[in-house]
């Protein structure tokens, strides 16, 4: 915003009325009576106070513009290296209905509900430090010894809030918040869990290590006890990163 071009069309309005109550002012003089005494008293209050909301007005026009600095220090904690690979992702909304009741003086009824859409990304893979195989190298065979289940490598969640009530004694906290978008990614959890993630990881896995060895002209044997991988999912919640935990204001 031009405030320079206001300030300047503020000021010149300023001198008008100024000079129209200095003629008024003028004429008011011209009479003795008390009551026009009192009017010219009232006048010259509100030429001051008026001159004072101008002067602070225009201030805050002019003021200079908010200088903000900012700083970071990243520390890397840990680094070691892995090799998990992501063989099936998902999508989920997830519709969370939280609703809490107590009473107030174990007497007065008091509620406070939310409803929040999850929205999030899963994704699937396997841990291959895990895996147990022997290689057969007169056969140009590979046979797995030991399949681990696929895991829910990350996810990553959005959380909308509708339709959010509160009374006076009864507010959400944010400890609330929190417990309710831990509640809601464990359903988004289950959700995946009970979904077929876990048989498009083992058959995406399957072709995987198929095609690899294919192509190094080696042999997969024993490969069923990949397919039943996929009756167990692992999920470790040290393990899972979650990009959005933002607490929202109320």
């Amino acid at each position: 915003m031009n405030f320079k071009k206001y300030k300047i069309m503020f000021w010149s309005a300023g001198i008008l009325i100024v000079l129209f109550l200095a003629y008024f002012l003028y004429q008011m003089t011209q009479s003795e009576s008390i009551n026009s005494m009192m009017t010219l008293i009232m006048l010259l209050l509100g030429l001051v106070l008026g001159g004072i909301i101008a002067f602070l007005v225009s201030n805050k026009m002019s003021a200079a513009p908010v200088v903000i600095t900012e700083s970071s220090h990243t520390i890397a904690e840990s680094m070691r290296k892995v090799f998990k690979v992501v063989s099936a992702e998902g999508h989920f909304n997830e519709i969370y209905n939280y609703e809490e009741t107590t009473k107030i003086f174990n007497f007065i009824p008091s509620k406070k509900k939310a409803l929040v859409i999850v929205q999030a990304k899963v994704l699937v893979g396997y841990d291959f430090e895990k895996f147990q195989w022997e290689v057969d190298e007169v056969n140009r065979k590979v046979k797995l010894l030991n399949f681990p289940a696929p895991q829910i490598l990350s996810t990553e969640t959005d959380y909308k809030y509708y339709n959010i009530e509160e009374q006076f004694f009864n507010l959400f906290s944010k400890d609330d918040l929190a417990k309710i978008q831990q509640n809601g990614k464990r359903q988004v959890i289950e959700a995946a869990k009970k979904s077929h993630l876990p048989e498009v990881a083992a058959e995406q896995m399957r072709t995987l290590l198929t095609e690899l060895l294919a192509g190094k002209n080696f042999f997969l044997e024993n490969a069923n006890v990949i397919s039943e991988s996929k009756n167990q999912i692992e999920y470790n919640t040290l393990n899972i990163t979650d990009t959005s935990q933002t607490i929202p204001t109320l």
